[in-house]
């Protein structure tokens, strides 16, 4: 089966490509509050940036089942979704293992699969959309992965967006994971994160 000509393209060379963007995501969430560039990613189709689309396609696949957020739960998403990933997209929070979020939505935590105290990796992963990285509103990061502390800024984002993941964090080691996208970049936020003004 061919894609139609309305599909949009997925990586060029897809072994090469993925483990590259699979490098990169490691990277970003090894050194959280490390911006990282997703070189030659794909443009993204249904509103979503080129990282989302590039980490889609390199961490997705039949056994991930994906939640859109209403901004791009749109055709040309879905199909993209399901030609190059193979991934069952649902309608409930609870069912995904991950899910593309834009970042001024109202609770953002609110419904997803924590994991559990023997199971914490059985948790969802959030990749929220945002307007800038490395510019915006800064606050100061610690945890693992992080020498000391770092300072982080993030555009787009609430004052409850920021008590929802204190209230997230405390859920520690079970809790969702987040890795913001903007353009071509990603920056991973671990719930193992404390972040302060």
């Amino acid at each position: 089966m061919s894609p139609s000509p309305a599909l949009a393209a997925g990586f060029s060379d897809p072994v090469h490509d993925a483990q590259r963007l699979f490098r990169a995501v490691l990277d970003a969430v090894s050194h959280p509050g490390r911006i990282v560039a997703v070189d030659g990613a794909p443009a993204g189709p249904g509103g979503i940036s080129p990282a989302t689309a590039a980490y889609l396609l390199a961490l997705v696949d039949h056994d991930t089942p994906l939640w859109l957020a209403p901004e791009f739960d749109r055709p040309a998403l879905r199909e993209f979704v399901r030609f190059h990933c193979g991934a069952p997209i649902v309608t409930e929070r609870a069912d995904a293992a991950f899910a593309v979020l834009a970042s001024g939505g109202a609770d953002p935590f609110d419904g997803f699969a924590i994991g559990t105290d023997p199971y914490p990796d059985r948790s969802a992963t959030l990749v929220i959309e945002v307007p800038t990285l490395g510019a915006g509103p800064a606050r100061t990061w610690c945890g693992p992965g992080i020498d000391g502390t770092a300072r982080v800024g993030v555009g787009g984002l609430s004052a409850e967006f920021w008590r929802a993941w204190a209230s997230n964090h405390a859920l520690f080691p079970c809790g969702v994971d987040v890795m913001f996208a903007c353009g071509a970049q990603l920056l991973a936020l671990p719930r193992g994160i404390v972040t302060e003004d």
